[in-house]
């Protein structure tokens, strides 16, 4: 099979910054709290009317600045907080960028549905010949309790997303798993966001690393050879204990939750994007991605990074 690799990114963050002053009091925690405990100083917030797939439909055209939207055979959505039950939200992105034909579904794996979705445009790229277009996109705001400090200082909303083509590098591979005896650990409970923030980071803590070291070891490689590791970022203290107990604090962390805190199933597809832009990814690095979330669910890709320009 031809190697199947990203050939672009974007993503669309929200106007309005939410700074920890403005949540702090109603969660019953001081913004230094906050820093020290998720290492989050500031996150962005849908304005009034402004929906999932407006963010979706933002980072899907950025993604597509240069491209042909009718080279598109596939558009694939992440999202656990879609406007409505249908039309799925990838048939708005669709008919936003014009892709005429494309085929349009969404999936929701929770904080992993960014990298589910990549496995997926993988395959399908490489049976249709065309591009596929993965777009990941979440509206938290809307369905946090600001009184629950576990949950209420941690998100933020945002999109994200990737074109997946022919490239002479791209992904070695994907880990995909899910573990649903832990289906309660992070849920929906009467309109509102709820997590159990412990027992979650025993699960990714316990769970996580050896899927990450499962996908390294197979695809021929260790984790001493990762160059960039690109996490959900759900907590900065979380993220950075991964990292070490993954074995990877040689790799270059990239983090963009200080600024956006954690945007759910975009939170991968941002961060991706951040490091892309700012010039963290060098031609040739082995990029490793890691969603974990809802599900429980764990999704993680390598991939050996080449210069966008060059895979056009």
């Amino acid at each position: 099979m031809r190697a199947m690799g990203i050939l672009a990114t974007g993503s669309y963050l929200p106007k309005e910054e939410v700074g920890n002053e403005e949540l702090a009091a109603g969660a019953g925690v001081t913004p230094e709290w906050i820093v020290r405990k998720t290492r989050i100083s500031t996150r962005r917030f849908a304005a009034s009317g402004e929906t999932t797939a407006d963010l979706a439909v933002r980072a899907a055209q950025q993604a597509m600045e240069g491209l042909d939207p009718g080279d598109l055979g596939h558009v694939i959505v992440s999202t656990s907080t879609a406007d409505t039950p249908q039309p799925p939200v990838s048939a708005l992105v669709q008919h936003a960028i014009s892709a005429p034909g494309a085929a349009c579904f969404d999936v929701n794996a929770v904080c992993s549905g960014f990298v589910y979705g990549l496995a997926l445009a993988r395959e399908l790229a490489a049976e249709s010949g065309r591009l596929a277009l993965v777009v990941a996109a979440d509206v938290y705001s809307r369905i946090l309790d600001f009184s629950d400090r576990r949950t209420a200082v941690l998100f933020g909303d945002g999109a994200g997303a990737a074109v997946v083509g022919p490239a002479a590098a791209g992904f070695l591979g994907f880990e995909l798993t899910s573990d649903g005896s832990g289906h309660g650990l992070i849920r929906v409970e009467d309109g509102l966001f709820r997590m159990e923030g412990r027992r979650v980071r025993d699960f990714v803590l316990e769970k996580v690393p050896p899927a990450l070291g499962a996908l390294v070891a197979r695809t021929g490689h260790d984790m001493g050879d990762v160059d960039v590791f690109i996490p959900h970022q759900a907590n900065g203290v979380l993220v950075a204990e991964l990292a070490e107990r993954a074995g990877l604090a040689g790799a270059r962390l990239h983090r963009t939750l200080e600024r956006y805190g954690n945007v759910g199933s975009a939170s991968v597809a941002v961060t991706l994007d951040d490091a892309h832009r700012s010039g963290v990814l060098k031609q040739g690095d082995l990029v490793l991605l890691a969603g974990f979330g809802g599900g429980m669910s764990i999704g993680a890709g390598l991939l050996r990074w080449a210069a966008p320009e060059e895979k056009r």
